[in-house]
């Protein structure tokens, strides 16, 4: 059974983060909402609420099989905080999969983890992902090692099914 970091903050893609989080515990897995702080709920951008289980000060990069960036605007906030950051390049750096969709490339782009690999988003920021060193594509989903990338809700199924596929 992995244990699977939701990177999360206000204003997320409801579907974003629902399909992929039941597809993990479906699948037998354990998913943990990690957020600035514990207890704390966040809205998604169509009225879900979701609560915090773990705050990310409070969590290490080896107590997780993986993490997963779900997009709406929430990665705009996900990226300004250090130790979500710090989560996501220390998973990535153990060669675990790390796993992004729509906007969440943000995270991966601060995180400096795409220098070099090849990933796809929302087009919308697939500037700021080549400024980060990434060769930018549009695809349904991208597989480059452990980085999974993703563009939209349309793509879901791909996404989670490529997730799966990386869990141990």
């Amino acid at each position: 059974m992995a244990k699977v970091a939701f990177l999360l903050a206000d204003v997320f893609e409801d579907s974003e983060f629902h399909q992929p989080y039941d597809a993990v515990r479906d699948a037998g897995h354990e998913a943990v909402v990690v957020g600035k702080e514990s207890g704390r709920q966040v809205t998604g951008k169509k009225g879900s609420k979701v609560t915090v289980d773990k705050g990310s000060g409070d969590v290490r990069a080896d107590e997780f099989d993986a993490v997963v960036v779900p997009g709406g605007y929430s990665p705009d906030k996900v990226r300004t905080d250090e130790a979500s950051v710090a989560l996501t390049r220390g998973v990535h750096e153990a060669g675990k999969p790390v796993a992004a969709i729509c906007h969440a490339g943000w995270v991966l782009a601060e995180a400096d983890i795409v220098r070099g690999r090849t990933v796809t988003s929302v087009a919308s920021i697939r500037t700021d992902l080549k400024n980060a060193g990434a060769t930018w594509v549009d695809q349904e989903v991208v597989e480059d090692g452990n980085l999974i990338t993703s563009r939209t809700p349309d793509d879901l199924p791909a996404f989670c099914a490529a997730l799966l596929k990386q869990l141990p």
